[in-house]
């Protein structure tokens, strides 16, 4: 019942160009819906559930990560170094590490990195945790249920344009297994879909589903990476990496009606039929 979103990056924390800067301001198409933003991110900052992001696709990698615990003792050497690069790379590592802690550690924890930039000046940069998933990051590794969590929360905030919307997450796993607030509901009614797969694992996945009745709602909103988009030609695309299969209903148990999410989703659609819990189900007003 917690609402934000993502980008990532590979196991060296190296991330492709092209990604949004932090402070980027934010997109208020269409129409008023940059209005209604700020309202509903005002009606549920007392309970800390919504924050505004954004992160272009560019910056997704797939790659396996090599992170530990998230201390500077449990980083490697090598993630390090990509970390405290002064250039375009380094900025992109340091932007998937905001967006890893906001997922992982809860309200109140943080992370903070040293690093130097192309003038010699020392910065120290503090990432806070929001939404707990997996707060027992800081001092170990994740384990493989937990790397699913993770992935999925980072999944569901990707955004292909690079604007800023902000979604409501749901899941029954961890942090977010209470119900979505009546105010939360009705102030984001729309489901688009739902994220799951492990970025983590030797050989990462990513897979998105989409509510068949919300589509126009999605794309609207510049939320692509559960529909699929079309490009100059007209033509469906999927959202890179992010495997799109299809309607939710097709390869996830029904919508829980209390909490408005999808409780299990096929781990690998079209791999066969087993199912997992670590899902994430995302949406809009």
């Amino acid at each position: 019942m917690r609402l934000a979103w993502f980008t990532t990056l590979s196991g060296a924390l190296v991330l492709l160009s092209g990604c949004a800067q932090f402070g980027e301001e934010q997109d208020e198409s269409p129409g008023s819906k940059g209005e209604l933003l700020q309202e509903a991110a005002g009606a549920l900052t007392i309970q800390n559930a919504l924050s505004l992001n954004a992160l272009s696709l560019n910056a997704l990698s797939l790659n396996a990560l090599s992170l530990n615990a998230l201390s500077l003792d449990g980083l490697s050497a090598q993630n390090l170094q990509a970390l405290r690069d002064p250039g375009t790379a380094g900025q992109l590592s340091r932007q998937f590490l905001h967006y890893a802690v906001g997922c992982a550690l809860e309200s109140g924890q943080s992370f903070t990195l040293p690093w130097t930039d192309t003038d010699g000046a020392v910065r120290h940069e503090t990432y806070a945790g929001e939404l707990g998933l997996i707060d027992s990051w800081k001092s170990r590794p994740l384990k493989v249920v937990e790397q699913r969590l993770v992935s999925a929360c980072l999944a569901a905030r990707v955004n292909l344009h690079g604007v800023s919307v902000t979604i409501s997450i749901r899941s029954p796993q961890k942090a977010l297994k209470l119900n979505p607030s009546s105010t939360e509901l009705q102030d984001f009614p729309q489901v688009e879909g739902a994220f799951w797969g492990n970025l983590f694992a030797p050989t990462p996945q990513l897979f998105a589903c989409h509510n068949s009745a919300t589509i126009g709602n999605s794309r609207a909103w510049q939320r692509d990476c559960t529909t699929g988009y079309l490009n100059e030609e007209g033509e469906l695309e999927a959202c890179g990496p992010i495997q799109i299969v299809g309607a939710c209903s097709e390869v996830c148990k029904s919508i829980k009606p209390s909490g408005q999410y999808y409780p299990e989703c096929m781990e690998r659609p079209g791999q066969g039929s087993s199912m997992i819990k670590e899902v994430i189900t995302t949406a809009l007003p």
